[in-house]
């Protein structure tokens, strides 16, 4: 193929989830077989990237000052779900399973990838649990090594001196080592509803 084919799709390539064939197929799609689909594609991504930015509180995609679902006075902010990753936080949503709002961490603690508690969204949690007057915390983060090192921070570090925090993670219907993006929205339901204290 040409230089320019070639970079579009090595760009693709990058994109999580899609590999060499996957890229091929997406790049010949919008440059030969639907050239029309192009322009609104990339017109879209502009427009999201100049709009699009991180919630300050939450750390979910806003437009705004704040994110909905944080601004909706009908979700209790006195309830906190902790997840790593904003498909975390939208695969919870679609359960319809939980009326609070959310904090997004945007990773896992992982000392061996350089990723310790300054590179996550930790600060603007213990604010919240101040500014909100937080009655109730889940951890929803993955059941595995790094996300049981995560609950432990904020177990110690983040929820220090604030005792009255009802503390508690979910895990029930969801296997060892697995995430929260890929469960099905009964797994999520039954994960949040017998959620257990976290010791």
């Amino acid at each position: 193929m040409s230089p320019a084919f070639d970079r579009v799709q090595d760009l693709l390539k990058k994109l999580p989830g899609l590999g060499y064939r996957s890229a091929e197929r997406i790049a010949l799609h919008l440059l030969v077989e639907k050239p029309e689909r192009l322009e609104p594609l990339v017109s879209a991504l502009n427009d999201a990237a100049a709009t699009l930015h991180r919630c300050p509180v939450t750390g979910n995609i806003t437009e705004g000052d704040v994110c909905p679902i944080y601004d909706n006075p009908a979700r209790r902010k006195d309830f906190i779900c902790v997840v790593e990753s904003v498909p975390d936080l939208l695969a919870i949503e679609r359960s319809g399973s939980f009326q609070g709002t959310f904090h997004v961490l945007h990773g896992k603690l992982s000392p061996l990838h350089g990723v310790g508690p300054g590179e996550l969204n930790l600060g603007s949690l213990r604010q919240r649990l101040e500014q909100d007057d937080v009655t109730e915390m889940i951890l929803a983060l993955p059941n595995d090594v790094e996300g049981e090192a995560t609950c432990h921070y904020i177990q110690d570090s983040i929820l220090s001196g604030f005792d009255d925090i009802a503390l508690s993670r979910i895990g029930f219907g969801l296997p060892s080592g697995g995430g929260i993006t890929f469960a099905d929205s009964a797994t999520l339901r039954s994960a949040l509803e017998s959620r257990k204290t976290f010791e």
